[in-house]
């Protein structure tokens, strides 16, 4: 199931405002999140439009946060964070996701809640290329 509203679901211009796609996990999609005042931050998206855990099987949600694990390893791996912080939110998308936001010690933020976003740090298409190489080449 889709939503044509949603950037999730759609790709294209409706992610574009706010992330990059990376690629295709288990059960979910894996997205570079523009805004990188937090080096590293990503978006696992589960694979079809729903709002909550409640609405997958338990096979489906244990595939998912398998796929949120793998993601968190590569990131881990690439940018070193002292911290990952797992949000997952949907007020107003209603889609799945979860945000794994990397936290470095004395960096913004540190001790407290991220900024969901803080429009401070955006990358030319060259640095997000090779985010997203590093990412992928760790998962």
């Amino acid at each position: 199931m889709k939503d044509s509203n949603c950037g999730y679901c759609m790709r294209g211009e409706l992610l574009d405002k706010f992330g990059i796609y990376i690629c295709d996990l288990s059960v979910s999609s894996l997205i570079l999140f523009k805004e990188q005042s937090k080096r590293g931050r990503c978006i696992v998206a589960y694979k079809d439009h729903v709002s909550e855990i409640v609405d997958i099987s338990d096979e489906e949600r244990n595939a998912f946060f398998a796929d949120v694990n793998r993601a968190a390893k590569a990131i881990h791996k690439v940018f070193k964070p002292d911290k990952l912080n797992y949000g997952a939110y949907g007020d107003t998308g209603c889609h799945l996701h979860v945000h794994l936001c990397p936290k470095y010690k004395g960096g913004d933020e540190w001790g407290g809640v991220f900024q969901m976003n803080p429009g401070k740090v955006y990358l030319t298409d060259e640095e997000y290329k090779k985010m997203i190489e590093d990412i992928k080449a760790a998962l």
